[in-house]
């Protein structure tokens, strides 16, 4: 039988004693959409559990165990029970609390779970499996426990021991899970109780090992270190991060099940359910403070940490704060929703993130240079593929610009960059074979196969923004797509960044959809916005509800500039609460295409209080960046 989890909390061994497959789901990572499951529940229930629907409904699992984390897996639950009848479907209260009493609830539900499955498959519990299954050999005689097992984790975990732990005997567990299986079943559990009432008269139990302040955790000396924790980091995270050549040095996302109990000859599943309990808690459970002290323990042995969180879950958020507030690590905030559209901004933050932390091979340019400029190889090129344009920036030894070029992306990013290279040098006057390097950026960078590297459009902003005013020290990017707030240091080098999410609320796209509603152009709303004479508030940023907005405020014959400031300032506001998580520290420089547009420009400015630096030509700032750091790469 093949069987399903999501949780680490979830008694996975002991259903594996059983003859269970346990397989951990990771959703699809082809999903584009979750039909399937909004067909059966509420649109805004959190994407991991429609994701994981989609996932169990289209694959070739017996069955599914959840645990009541949250009231989004009861939802999926009760949903498969009602598209899926003849799945094994059981969902695991799991208590809040870890002491004495928990645990014996905990021990009787997690019996109550085997009794249920073993019902479905036909099979029978022992006690003598699950010690197996977690690693146990038999003991050389009745009563007695393998001291070699003993030894040998004592000597990994000899820090972790706590003092001894004896959980209260519960009669009404075996009797409950007895009576309900098979008489085999019966005899076996039968079995198991006497050995634990046996040895229960002995002095003190084995001593345990405080798991919970024990995960693993694996730090390589010659690696960058990186840790991953909040909830449900997918597989496509770490392999970004491994291919990279990042060492995860720990995950504790609510989903990892890296773990190792120790097996106990007495009471096994007592003590067994005692340990799956008391692992390093989950955000859900009352005390957290073990958390606390592991994070207080590892974060300043590690390079950076990445903070996953799922689209419509708030449960890290507070845990998210608290670690951004004091962490020594530099930390990244990471939100997907289990979808493959998720893939590009997963990896832009994640490169960024990896490049501001000096991790990334891309970081080490200045340590891979190539062979030194000679005569005929006197120029580099940065491109800057984005959404809306295609940007590319010529530069010469002296970290002058000698051309660039702005063109419209069109259906290809490949081809597009290739056009605002070929333009670029025509401007210039030079020849492909006096370019000693090209870099790319932007959305299209893995896109351009001529160019020698790709870095995220994050760090070369940065380098950008420093270029044409080495005072800045906050960057607003307005882009096409997105939009982003970047903090540098005095040298440039990013130190946060913060983004917006997978939404064009707030882009270029977002103001070219309101310039067609109001029968303007583009580069006529920004200058309309300068002539309003009435306060208007536009309160959706969503693009389709601003743009219905917009039709009702024409509708009650409103003038366009008062329209038009309104939707510059709704622009400003989301931009402002992303210069916020960054910290507001001046000076101030915005780019990208929306710098452009006056309306957006003077709403920014109100709200921070100061002048906005905008450089002559602001869509090439990332360009630029690129290009000094070809610059860096070749001489």
């Amino acid at each position: 039988m093949r069987i399903g989890y999501v949780c680490k909390y979830v008694p996975a061994e002991a259903l594996e004693a059983m003859g269970a497959h346990m397989e951990r789901i990771e959703p699809d990572e082809s999903l584009v959409s979750f039909d399937a499951a909004e067909s059966c529940m509420h649109a805004n229930v959190c994407s991991f559990a429609k994701a994981t629907f989609e996932t169990v409904l289209s694959g070739n699992l017996d069955g599914i165990v959840l645990t009541t984390c949250c009231d989004s897996m009861r939802r999926l639950a009760d949903a498969l029970r009602a598209q899926a009848p003849n799945l094994f479907i059981h969902v695991l209260d799991v208590p809040r609390d870890t002491g004495e009493a928990a645990c014996a609830l905990f021990e009787r539900r997690v019996a109550e779970l085997l009794s249920s499955y073993g019902k479905f498959a036909n099979a029978t519990f022992s006690e003598k499996k699950l010690f197996a299954q977690l690693g146990g050999t038999p003991c050389p005689a009745e009563g007695t426990c393998d001291s070699s097992l003993e030894l040998d984790y004592a000597r990994l975990h000899s820090e972790a021991a706590q003092p001894s732990f004896r959980l209260a005997k519960s009669s009404s567990v075996s009797q409950s899970f007895a009576s309900s299986n098979q008489a085999a079943d019966s005899a076996a559990w039968s079995e198991g109780c006497e050995a634990s009432e046996r040895n229960a008269d002995e002095a003190v139990a084995a001593p345990r090992v405080d798991n919970a302040l024990q995960p693993q955790t694996h730090f390589s000396p010659a690696m960058p270190n990186v840790g991953i924790a909040g909830a449900r980091a997918n597989a496509e995270i770490k392999r970004i991060l491994e291919s990279h050549g990042v060492n995860i040095a720990l995950d504790i996302t609510c989903t990892n099940a890296s773990r190792r109990f120790v097996p106990q000859k007495a009471d096994t599943l007592a003590h067994y359910a005692h340990d799956v309990l008391t692992q390093l808690p989950c955000a859900r459970m009352r005390d957290i403070s073990p958390r606390k002290a592991f994070f207080d323990h590892v974060l300043p042995q590690i390079d950076g940490l990445v903070f996953h969180t799922v689209q419509f879950c708030d449960m890290y958020s507070y845990e998210y704060s608290d670690l951004k507030r004091t962490s020594p690590a530099p930390i990244l905030a990471l939100e997907t929703d289990c979808t493959v559209q998720s893939h590009g901004q997963m990896l832009t933050r994640l490169e960024a993130f990896l490049e501001s932390i000096g991790a990334s091979q891309k970081e080490h340019l200045a340590s891979q240079k190539g062979s030194p400029m000679s005569k005929t190889a006197t120029f580099v090129v940065g491109l800057d593929s984005g959404s809306t344009s295609t940007n590319a920036v010529v530069m010469n030894e002296a970290r002058e610009i000698v051309a660039s070029v702005v063109i419209r992306t069109g259906a290809k990013a490949g081809a597009s960059a290739e056009r605002a290279y070929r333009e670029a040098l025509e401007r210039a006057g030079i020849a492909p074979d006096q370019i000693a390097c090209t870099i790319a950026t932007g959305y299209g960078r893995v896109s351009i196969p001529f160019a020698d590297e790709n870095v995220t459009e994050i760090s070369c902003h940065g380098r950008g923004a420093h270029y044409f005013n080495p005072a800045v020290r906050t960057i607003l990017d307005i882009g096409g797509q997105d939009s982003k707030a970047i903090h540098v240091n005095a040298t440039g080098e990013v130190t946060d960044f913060a983004m917006n999410d997978k939404c064009a609320a707030g882009t270029g796209r977002f103001l070219e959809m309101i310039a067609r509603s109001l029968e303007i152009s583009l580069d006529e709303l920004g200058p309309a916005a300068l002539e309003s004479k009435k306060h208007l508030e536009i309160a959706s940023m969503c693009s389709v509800f601003a743009e219905s907005e917009v039709i009702s405020l024409i509708a009650n014959n409103e003038e366009k500039p008062d329209i038009a400031a309104g939707v510059c300032r709704a622009v400003a506001g989301k931009a402002y609460s992303l210069m916020r998580r960054v910290g507001l520290e001046g000076a101030y420089m915005m780019t990208g295409g929306v710098a452009q547009n006056p309306g957006v420009v003077r709403a920014v400015e109100e709200l921070i209080g100061e002048k906005l630096f905008i450089c002559e030509d602001p869509e090439i700032v990332g360009a630029t960046g690129a290009a000094l750091l070809a610059l860096e790469k070749s001489v």
